[in-house]
């Protein structure tokens, strides 16, 4: 079976970050957004899988290479300009030879998709959807069901129909089949060409579609807001860990990964990545992850990430909710109190 991992996006809602970096690229507890589907397919005895990249491409390429860190053999394909989803699988389909899992690369399930992948190939389907119910539909595209079948799909409705999210990983059977698909789509009011609109193609011809409820939760990472939010479920799956120096404390469910150092006093669930650094007078309270190399020499921090190699020296500041970008520097010169949020992109300065 094939993978395809689409990360094509220009990431707008998670600007100022994807200014400088694709999202796919951001790291969540150590390791980057895109391995988390690529490790996915992986355990889900996917070997060979396409990656369709376009904006910064080449520096998911960089970090991918050819996927044998990851347990996988990757290969490229360029989406020039970004016309939605059902247009970036198009673009692999000629290199397609039979069954593949499509995955977003910004989304990220708990679990995986090991049960999912093997109710597909078991089951006489030709496309196969996961389903997650959410408070806020608009969003998503979403899928009607009617006596226990899939009767419609809408992208992004206007109008409430329901409340059913089709996730960001989608199952087909035969690549010609999707290939006759996408060449009767037309573009949506979006200009997009969307994999709603693909899969309808396979519901109003009566073929098989199959669907069924993601195990736990299920996170789209698509703004500053979702990074936190993935941090906590992250967090929550999180095994304790300490390979790096503790001088300090550290309490409840930690990682500390080689190389980093704790003088400070870390309370768990958190993450303190390799070279990352807590220092004597610094607390990391709960749901905090610092990335590779960061520094929070002192103040606190609460339910916030902190990226590769930040550095935060504020006192008796307490930082909540909070994304610093990658070697961004946040200092106080006064000994401040209280608690102050904070959303600053890579390189950043900040003097309080």
């Amino acid at each position: 079976m094939f993978g395809l991992v689409l990360a094509g996006g220009e990431g707008s809602r998670l600007r100022p970050f994807t200014f400088s970096t694709p999202k796919h690229l951001i790291p969540l507890l150590g390791r980057a957004m895109i391995e988390y589907p690529i490790v996915h397919l992986a355990e889900a005895g996917v070997s060979e899988v396409g990656v369709v990249v376009g904006y910064m491409g080449h520096l998911i390429q960089e970090h991918l290479g050819d996927g044998s860190r990851l347990g996988v053999r990757v290969r490229y394909f360029w989406q020039e300009r970004r016309l939605g989803i059902a247009h970036a699988i198009s673009l692999a389909l000629p290199e397609i030879k039979g069954p593949f899992v499509v995955y977003l690369g910004d989304n990220i399930l708990a679990g995986g998709i090991k049960r999912h992948v093997r109710a597909f190939l078991e089951g006489d389907f030709d496309v196969y959807i996961l389903l997650a119910r959410v408070p806020d539909p608009s969003r998503f595209g979403v899928a009607v069901l009617r006596d226990g079948r899939v009767v419609r799909l809408v992208e992004k409705p206007r109008e409430p129909v329901s409340d059913l999210a089709v996730v960001g990983v989608y199952m087909f059977r035969d690549p010609e089949d999707v290939a006759r698909a996408f060449s009767s789509l037309k573009p949506s009011w979006r200009g997009e060409y969307e994999v709603t609109d693909l899969i309808q193609w396979f519901i109003d011809r009566g073929r098989r579609v199959g669907f069924d409820f993601v195990d736990g939760w299920w996170k789209d990472v698509g703004t500053p807001e979702g990074l936190l939010e993935a941090v906590y479920l992250l967090l929550d799956h999180a095994e304790a860990r300490v390979e790096g120096e503790v001088r300090g404390e550290v309490v409840g469910r930690v990682v500390v990964e080689k190389g980093a150092v704790v003088e400070g006093r870390v309370f768990g669930p958190a993450y303190v990545g390799p070279g990352a650094y807590v220092g004597r007078g610094a607390v990391v309270e709960h749901y905090v992850s610092l990335e590779s190399g960061a520094r929070l020499a002192s103040g606190g921090a609460s339910r916030s990430l902190l990226l590769n190699e930040a550095e935060v020296e504020v006192g008796g500041l307490r930082l909540v909710d909070s994304v610093l970008g990658r070697r961004s520097v946040v200092r106080s010169r006064r000994d401040l109190r209280g608690e102050a949020r904070l959303i600053i992109s890579d390189f950043s300065r900040v003097e309080l």
